[in-house]
């Protein structure tokens, strides 16, 4: 083969496999778009319709029900004591939690992390809302719930009806929980 027909080869070759990746990437953001578009339209954004039914087992090994928690706005924060941000993002919410309880806000931490971890981290750092263990399966849960990353921290607001109001993949901050308290109150005053 002559030097210009294998440099011609090799750049034809260089574009095609260049091609293949583009068509593979667009692709993948359709389909990655399609079901963020499918999840954002349902009527309760694909909301599990058994919210209510799921128990947990707590660090203490007793069972806690979403039940307990259900007609009130409610913050479920999915949380790892692995998880810098998790750990940091924490204090905050007790906090929040504290100031807020009187107002009907409650908030509920899924650890997803094994009990004697969550047990030794909570003897630290003891914190005034319920706390339960998911484990690995929190993550599958987070994502039916629009943790479409899995990552951690992952927070929901959910208002009293059960439905989504906000959601944030990532460590909340003080603005973010001063946003979703006031859409929890301007609900309030329209309804």
């Amino acid at each position: 083969m002559k030097p210009d027909e294998t440099k011609r080869n090799a750049l034809i070759l260089a574009t095609a496999f260049a091609a293949l990746g583009t068509g593979i990437a667009a692709y993948w953001w359709q389909v990655k778009k399609w079901r963020i578009f499918q999840f954002l339209k349902s009527p309760e954004n694909d909301l599990q319709p058994n919210l209510w039914e799921q128990v947990f087992e707590t660090p203490t090994g007793t069972k806690f029900e979403l039940a307990s928690l259900r007609a009130k706005p409610l913050l479920i924060n999915f949380w790892a004591t692995w998880c810098p941000p998790c750990v940091e993002e924490l204090p905050l919410l007790d906090r929040f939690f504290v100031e807020n309880q009187s107002n009907g806000i409650q908030i509920l931490g899924l650890a997803v992390d094994k009990a004697e971890a969550v047990n030794s981290f909570l003897r630290k750092t003891p914190l005034s809302f319920p706390i339960a263990i998911t484990g690995a399966s929190g993550i599958t849960l987070s994502k039916s719930w629009g943790n479409l990353s899995a990552g951690l921290p992952f927070s929901i607001l959910l208002d009293a009806n059960g439905h989504i109001m906000q959601r944030k993949m990532g460590k909340l901050n003080s603005s973010d929980l001063t946003t979703w308290l006031a859409a929890l109150t301007s609900q309030k005053l329209t309804s």
